[in-house]
């Protein structure tokens, strides 16, 4: 570094030491500064530069009145006599600098001039800052005594940290700690990052681990002096260790949320942007609030809406669920991480990821679908349900939301109910003419009990509303109980199940028995309550409809006896059961015929089929590369008759029943499956993925 003599120092404090009358330049010697007042007059031995007698705002390099001053070293005491200073009231138009404008500009100089000059601070008190917090609405009284109350049971806490954590919103509480501080409040735009968001080159020098420990987030250089963005406003001695570790004169410190600080800093220690991950802006640039409409259902909503209501954030959630209604997605996967943050949408029964959020966004992104969702933001370590109804492109959907708490945060599954895709008739399910004519028998019968069964998401919901739309609403009650209601259907009397309250599947289908049913859905049939209720109810006349979780048509009869049914009870209830399957379609644009292998050909042969070509998806940009687009169900239909109700009364087991049905001519899930890739619908490959457990 450059060592500067003592005439240096003089030139820039506006001392010329060869004018005469001035003191004679004396090495390690500072000249103490001329204050003005209304009867001090400088020594003689001391000349004042050009400007000195234009007043100065006080900052740390200019004492107010009142403020302590350090005596002259010995070798100058005589240079000037004692002054008091004056008291003033500084504007806006004051001179800060001191310096000469016929001095050449210097880096010392500049810096001398660059040093931050803050308003008069006041003194934060707890009475200042809690009628502040009141009035511009970042708080309210009960937060505020809540609030008080936490910090009186717990020492050392933060007024702050506490409100935070009781939902008040972080930006409007630390902007008026800065009000009351006196310091200046900055929202760090995480979405530019390091293209203006915050200075990279800065946090390397002072170290990610620093940054870290001590929350500072440095955001851009002005001039010589630095911008300091930090959490907490008494942080007089981090600043001069702040200014040792840059090698500066000087620095400004701005009050930011604590919440941008982490996000800042996990930007910048995470790894550097792949290919896959998505460029935040050019994703925003094209999508606006008001493309997907919230139906608000209470005034609270949008005051909780506000607390997210950050723009980038509302139409980033906006996209996704844009994206997810274009690609014809069931659900919407969004997943924290350590390094990044993942949304995935379930299209076709298959996950695919579909892009990656900036891991900043994680927390702002989640809340925001929680505000929309009627749920506790506040809430982070319980599991929580909701449900958001919104439109997109004019049409109307329901949005079922699900939150789990998880190692980086918290992940939200949304289940997209879409009107159309319920909607659906039912020659459009893939039955084939034989099963179909059957299936409508057993759901136009005047009573008895039927079945529909397979994994979730299987399509059950799907063919049970498109069997209730066939029947005639007009001059019949037709009920459901069901958990939860996925859609609305009109003409039909659709109940919530509550369990908290008791409000089981048992009630509630006893208490529509008293309303005069015809028809009745239940969702599922869980336990031997259920069961017992549901046998009564077709053995007294009704109809009933309801869903089982196996296999395959045979196990659903044995399941009925595992539950706790006497045999002669299920076989005189049960009419018929339908067990579905749901298959991936080939893609239409790209599906082609192929020579099978010399295996597949022996297997086709086996199963009585073709074996001369088979159909195949190559891929394309419409099915994203996976040769499959849309979907297709197989159904195996079990008609209990005279002859299977004395079999049944026995109490066969599953591979007895299962081989009596084969005899009787009933279609298996893999059989049906097969008719369908003849057709070119879909590939054998298909068939034997999803009926792999059906077998």
């Amino acid at each position: 570094m450059k060592k500067l003599d003592i005439d240096d120092i003089l030139n820039e404090l506006g001392i010329d030491p060869n004018k005469p009358g001035e003191a004679p330049a004396r090495p390690r010697a500072r000249p103490t500064p001329f204050l003005p007042g209304p009867d001090a007059t400088p020594g003689p031995n001391f000349s004042a530069p050009p400007d000195a007698t234009r007043r100065t705002k006080p900052g740390p390099g200019n004492p107010a009145q009142g403020a302590f001053l350090p005596s002259s070293p010995s070798s100058q005491r005589g240079v000037g006599r004692s002054i008091t200073p004056r008291t003033y009231e500084p504007d806006e138009a004051e001179i800060v600098s001191t310096r000469s404008p016929e001095q050449p500009s210097s880096p010392i100089g500049e810096a001398m001039t660059s040093i931050h000059q803050p308003d008069q601070p006041g003194a934060l008190t707890n009475s200042e800052l809690t009628d502040l917090l009141l009035s511009s609405g970042a708080a309210t009284q009960q937060q505020l005594a809540g609030a008080q109350q936490i910090m009186r049971q717990s020492q050392g806490r933060r007024l702050l940290d506490v409100l935070v954590e009781q939902g008040a919103i972080e930006a409007k509480v630390q902007e008026c700690v800065a009000t009351v501080s006196g310091m200046g409040f900055e929202a760090v735009d995480l979405g530019k990052g390091l293209e203006g968001g915050f200075d990279g080159k800065l946090i390397q020098r002072l170290t990610l681990e620093f940054c870290q420990q001590h929350m500072v987030l440095p955001l851009r250089q002005e001039g010589l002096r630095p911008v300091i963005g930090v959490t907490r406003p008494d942080t007089a001695f981090l600043s001069d260790e702040i200014r040792r570790r840059l090698g500066v004169p000087a620095v400004r410190l701005v009050l930011v949320t604590g919440f941008d600080v982490r996000g800042a800093l996990e930007i910048v220690g995470g790894p550097m942007k792949s290919q896959g991950e998505d460029d935040v802006n050019d994703i925003l640039s094209s999508v606006q609030e008001t493309d997907v409409q919230v139906e608000k259902k209470s005034e609270s909503e949008v005051d909780l809406e506000r607390a997210a209501g950050e723009n980038p954030v509302i139409r980033y959630v906006n996209y996704i669920i844009q994206q997810a209604v274009k690609e014809g997605a069931s659900d919407i996967h969004i997943e924290p991480g350590d390094k990044k943050m993942k949304v995935r949408f379930r299209i076709d029964g298959e996950l695919y990821e579909m892009m990656q959020p900036p891991p900043a966004m994680s927390a702002a992104i989640t809340s925001r679908i929680k505000i929309i969702a009627n749920l506790d933001i506040s809430e982070r370590r319980l599991p929580q349900d909701g449900r958001i109804r919104c439109a997109v492109a004019g049409r109307k959907l329901d949005l079922r939301v699900s939150t789990l708490p998880c190692g980086y945060g918290e992940k939200v599954v949304m289940r997209i109910l879409d009107t159309r895709s319920i909607n659906v008739k039912l020659e459009d399910l893939g039955f084939d003419e034989n099963t179909m004519q059957l299936w409508r028998g057993l759901i136009n019968a005047p009573h008895g009990i039927v079945l529909v069964t397979g994994p979730t998401g299987s399509g059950k919901t799907t063919t049970l509303y498109s069997s209730l739309r066939t029947l005639d609403k007009t001059s019949m009650n037709i009920s459901t109980v069901e958990d939860p209601i996925e859609y609305h259907l009109d003409g039909i009397t659709q109940t919530q199940m509550h369990d908290k309250i008791g409000m089981n599947f048992a009630r509630a289908l006893k208490a529509l028995l008293r309303q005069d049913p015809d028809v009745i859905m239940l969702g599922e049939i869980r336990d031997q309550e259920t069961a017992v209720t549901a046998v009564q109810a077709a053995l007294t006349g009704h109809l009933v409809l309801s869903t089982l979780h196996t296999n395959d048509a045979p196990s659903s009869i044995t399941r009925l006896v595992n539950i706790g049914l006497e045999p002669f009870l299920v076989a005189a209830a049960v009419n018929g059961v339908l067990a579905q399957r749901l298959l991936r379609k080939l893609c239409s644009v790209c599906k082609v015929e192929k020579e099978p292998s010399e295996e597949m050909k022996e297997f086709l042969l086996m199963q009585g089929m073709p074996s001369d070509k088979l159909w195949t998806g190559k891929g394309c940009d419409k099915c994203r590369n996976s040769g499959y687009s849309g979907r297709v169900g197989i159904y195996e239909l079990l008609v209990v008759d005279d002859q299977l109700r004395d079999f049944i009364v026995r109490s066969p087991n599953v591979a007895e029943l299962r081989r009596l049905c084969a005899e009787r001519g009933m279609t298996t899930l893999r059989a049906d499956g097969l008719k369908k890739t003849a057709s070119g619908k879909t590939s054998v490959e298909e068939v034997l993925r999803v009926t792999e457990s059906a077998m």
